[in-house]
């Protein structure tokens, strides 16, 4: 490790795929998600919805939507959110009894030729990730420093759409720590594996459009298209953005 690691960025994606929030500090629980991330996502018109965790092809996603990695969101006291995105009016909704305006809204931004937007789900408690676990993940700025400097441009952390984003460790450490447990402020989590990526990592999230072969690029330097790890919640409590983290066995 290159120095004390802190806690730099806390992210979560209220609408799975559908906009980011940044946070200054959340409350984790034990065997729980990053609260209020991907607690909802959209299903489209070929999607086949089971009880619980389902497999995220039933729901739009931004390897087959680039503009939806341009949303913002933003959670209001009341629950409400507002979505925006640059080539749209801003959206302010409640996904409670609104689910309908938000279809309408986010289908101009969908490809035609892709089955269409179609309603707004609720996850289960344990979210909508990607895999049915309920975990968060954890990504390291100086591997995004180094992925960046190979590529020869500034890559925002919203491509990855991660959760906790770590600062001060070494490039790459990362990966080391799986198997490895860490503490942040008033929390212990364990490490369970590297987050292998997709194409949706490619899309500007400024912009909406594809723009940089991240993938490409993480193949030739290293060998691997990973970035990032997964991560249990062992002991709930608070967290805030400047958090130190201890690494422990």
């Amino acid at each position: 490790m290159t120095g004390p690691a802190r806690l730099a960025h806390i992210v979560r994606h209220p609408i799975k795929a559908v906009g980011v929030e940044e946070l200054e500090a959340t409350t984790l629980t034990p065997g729980q998600p990053l609260p209020g991330d991907r607690a909802w996502a959209v299903a489209h018109a070929a999607a086949q919805l089971g009880e619980g965790w389902v497999p995220k092809m039933n729901f739009l996603r931004g390897v087959s939507g680039p503009e939806l990695m341009a949303i913002r969101a933003e959670t209001g006291p009341d629950g409400r959110l507002t979505l925006t995105h640059p080539r749209a009016d801003s959206l302010d909704f409640d996904p409670e009894a609104e689910g309908d305006r938000l279809v309408a809204w986010i289908a101009p931004l969908w490809p035609e030729g892709r089955p269409a937007p179609q309603r707004l789900v609720r996850a289960p408690q344990t979210g909508f990730c990607d895999i049915p676990d309920p975990w968060l993940s954890i990504l390291s700025l100086v591997s995004l420093r180094v992925l960046s400097q190979r590529m020869g441009r500034d890559l925002s952390i919203h491509r990855f759409r991660g959760n906790l984003w770590l600062d001060g460790l070494a490039p790459w450490e990362e990966f080391d720590l799986v198997g490895h447990r860490l503490r942040i402020g008033g929390t212990l989590l364990a490490v369970r594996e590297r987050i292998t990526r997709c194409k949706a990592t490619t899309a500007n999230p400024d912009t909406g459009r594809y723009d940089a072969d991240t993938l490409g690029a993480l193949e030739e330097g290293w060998g691997h298209t990973d970035f990032g790890i997964y991560a249990e919640v062992l002991e709930g409590g608070p967290i805030r953005t400047g958090d130190a983290v201890e690494i422990l066995p």
